[in-house]
């Protein structure tokens, strides 16, 4: 690949996801520039990267998954590192951002970690940010490098006209807090929105009540979010949406955190089709405890693109001008 305006072509991996930064690397067809890391007795995480990468452009990939704590630690110090072996510049490729729920002060003398991390990610020394489908929009505004969040939601939309899936269709948005990511997707793909509405009854009796704005009767569901953490929410959705009539239920996520009970949750629900990204490993025992509903679509080719275009300095917007 030509040189770009911050030297040649380099992506480094921490240790989440290498299958993904493989993926990247087979899009930009370039060799990963390998790092060791290891954890001492003490737990105390030591970063060493094998070749130089001075004047270089640095991709670090890393998404923020279990264990999250090290994960974090991890992409930090390899920014460290890069940074003190003069990379020309550092990008931190960071498919799921962890702690993005925690994005306002929303009770008293509580923590926004969202932006506590992209401070501690920018102090570090990465010059630029990228994410893919951030919890909330806001999150783009705590960081003060430039910052480029991409989505899924074209992988998604390219699923749905392949598996010719729009007929009898409507979109659903499991929770009030996803309409506006359910309504664009509908609207891109011409399909009308329902909204489920969960809300806590007044007497206290019956902690969740469920209504729902739209009609589903005879209708293939397509349930959208941005990620599925104990599938609590999206199960509960799929279960009520049976009960309005829905013949069936296809769910979209981009991040599969997938925490306990997800996979034995989504394994049992009335879902015909789970469709994510490999944005986050999933373990091998999970895909096979939900079993064949799950499809995963590979974002290795999205951010190898973007890689592509942040590095020799073309739009990354221009991809999604659809």
């Amino acid at each position: 690949m030509a040189e770009g305006l911050y030297g040649e072509l380099a992506v480094v991996s921490g240790s989440c996801h290498p299958q993904l930064a493989n993926e990247i690397c087979d899009y930009l067809r370039i060799r990963p520039t390998p790092m060791r890391i290891r954890k001492f007795p003490n737990e105390n995480i030591f970063v060493q990267i094998k070749q130089s990468v001075r004047g270089k452009d640095v991709f670090l990939i890393q998404p923020l998954g279990r264990p999250v704590n090290d994960m974090v630690m991890e992409l930090l110090i390899a920014i460290d590192a890069l940074h003190r072996d003069s990379a020309g510049r550092i990008t931190a490729v960071v498919p799921y951002y962890a702690y993005g729920r925690t994005d306002k002060k929303d009770q008293p003398r509580v923590p926004i970690t969202a932006r506590l991390l992209a401070d501690l990610i920018t102090v570090a020394g990465a010059d630029r940010f990228l994410t893919i489908d951030l919890h909330a929009g806001q999150i783009q505004g705590f960081f003060t490098i430039p910052t480029d969040e991409l989505t899924a939601r074209y992988l998604f939309i390219d699923y749905v006209r392949t598996n010719q899936l729009t007929d009898h269709a409507v979109v659903v948005s499991p929770d009030v807090g996803a309409v506006r990511r359910a309504r664009d997707f509908a609207h891109r793909i011409n399909l009308p929105l329902a909204i489920i509405e969960k809300r806590r009854s007044l007497d206290g009796h019956k902690t969740e009540m469920y209504n729902l704005i739209g009609d589903v009767a005879g209708m293939t569901c397509m349930l959208i979010d941005d990620e599925i953490d104990t599938a609590g929410t999206l199960t509960q959705a799929a279960y009520f949406l049976k009960e309005a009539g829905a013949t069936d239920i296809i769910a979209f996520a981009t991040h599969a955190v997938f925490s306990d009970p997800a996979a034995e949750r989504l394994g049992d629900a009335p879902i015909d089709r789970l469709v994510v990204t490999n944005s986050l490993p999933i373990p091998p025992e999970k895909r096979q405890r939900i079993g064949d509903k799950l499809d995963v679509l590979s974002v290795g080719p999205l951010l190898g693109e973007t890689i592509r275009r942040i590095h020799l300095g073309v739009s990354v917007g221009a991809m999604f001008q659809q």
